[in-house]
């Protein structure tokens, strides 16, 4: 098992994968074939393994102009790891959404299984500019994908 501090380091580099870097194949490589993204307030059964997941998040992800990123604390026990955070989505130059939220990590052997987001979705949703809640509802379901 990994110690406390590797995989804070782990969580902490993932974090800066994907706000920073943008690099949604990366964040996909981090996870282990059965690994399983959630979004809870979606309730949409999840992505499935490394493929499925990159290309979730690049239908909500994909037409951001930046996020900023802000983590709170990161608690760490046993092989979770529990992120608490807030992403301000920068849809373009008129519109800024900050979305605080909790993340629920697991990792096994150096990769992640399992991704869940705790957040209240309406936060975003509610200030989303329509431009973008037109491109989400336009995306086939990402299990297509």
């Amino acid at each position: 098992m990994a110690t406390h501090d590797e995989l804070v380091t782990q969580v902490e580099r993932f974090w800066h994968t994907l706000y920073v870097e943008r690099d949604l194949d990366a964040i996909g490589a981090m996870f282990s074939e059965d690994g399983v993204y959630t979004d809870v307030p979606v309730d949409d059964g999840g992505a499935h393994g490394p493929r499925q997941i990159a290309a979730r998040l690049r239908i909500g992800f994909g037409p951001i102009q930046s996020f900023d990123h802000a983590i709170h604390r990161i608690v760490v026990d046993g092989d979770t790891v529990i992120t608490e955070h807030a992403e301000t989505w920068h849809f373009d130059d008129e519109h800024e959404v900050t979305l605080p939220f909790v993340s629920v990590q697991e990792i096994h052997d150096g990769k992640f299984t399992l991704w869940r987001d705790y957040s209240n979705i309406n936060t975003l949703l509610d200030d989303a500019p329509p431009w973008w809640i037109e491109h989400i509802m336009s995306q086939p379901h990402f299990n297509e994908a």
